[in-house]
């Protein structure tokens, strides 16, 4: 397979290195990630200034590029225009910290497996549940290998990416794969307000992340367990059972 890696957390994080070492046991790695810290970007894409992409030498990478952009944009920067084939799979990760429930929407991680949906590509997401850079990368490095080998095969629906979220349990206490839904699990925001030197305001973004167990199946429940929890989720954002209703009243 010709395999494009990416990522959130910038071209330089451990998690990606793992990730690529992984995914050159399957085929052909090509990289093209952000240049720095992308963490929480969401979908967002650079349309008011250019974009620079630098390439970089990585052990094993066909090629392998640094853009100062988002993770969406490292996709279809690199897909439309950068590398010398059409990737057969998009692996985005290994994130640090969760991508479950409300989190994916706010992922750029999730967001360039989404792009990659979009150009008709299968892809996936990969995420380790715990924020320490330092972690064990070889579990959820194992996880994005046994999915990945399996991506092209599935036959996903078109616009239908896998969000795979990994534990941070050592090998033995891991349960295995398990098939989930997206959680309802939420963020319960803050804002810590501080001075800069001059005396002026700022807010730093802070709050609780509150777990909600309403269904079995969830990811953020699969997870606490010690299941990888595989979510399908797709960009097709109409609420259909509220359709009919609407239709009543215009």
């Amino acid at each position: 397979m010709n395999i494009l890696v990416t990522n959130d957390d910038g071209v330089d994080s451990p998690g990606i290195a793992a990730l690529i070492v992984a995914m050159q046991k399957l085929g052909t790695v090509m990289v093209v990630a952000p240049d720095r810290q992308q963490s929480a970007v969401g979908h967002a894409l650079t349309v008011s200034s250019p974009l620079r992409a630098v390439p970089l030498q990585r052990d094993g990478c066909l090629v392998c590029y640094a853009v100062t952009g988002t993770p969406a944009d490292c996709v279809k920067l690199g897909v439309s225009t950068l590398l010398p084939v059409r990737p057969d799979i998009v692996v985005s990760g290994i994130n640090h910290g969760s991508n479950t429930s409300v989190n994916a929407i706010y992922s750029g991680t999730v967001s360039a497996a989404t792009e990659g949906t979009l150009m008709g590509i299968p892809s996936m997401a990969v995420s380790l549940t715990t924020f320490d850079t330092s972690a064990d990368m070889t579990l959820a490095a194992d996880v994005a290998s046994t999915v990945a080998s399996k991506l092209p095969l599935l036959g996903l629906p078109h616009g239908t990416l896998l969000n795979v979220n990994v534990p941070h349990v050592s090998k033995e206490k891991f349960r295995g794969l398990r098939i989930t839904r997206q959680g309802h699990s939420e963020w319960r925001d803050a804002y810590e307000t501080r001075l800069d030197p001059q005396g002026n305001p700022y807010y730093w973004l802070t709050g609780e992340f509150v777990t909600i167990a309403d269904v079995d199946d969830a990811d953020d429940i699969a997870v606490a367990n010690g299941w990888a929890a595989i979510t399908p989720i797709h960009y097709e954002l109409t609420n259909f059972a509220a359709i009919e209703r609407l239709r009543s009243q215009f």
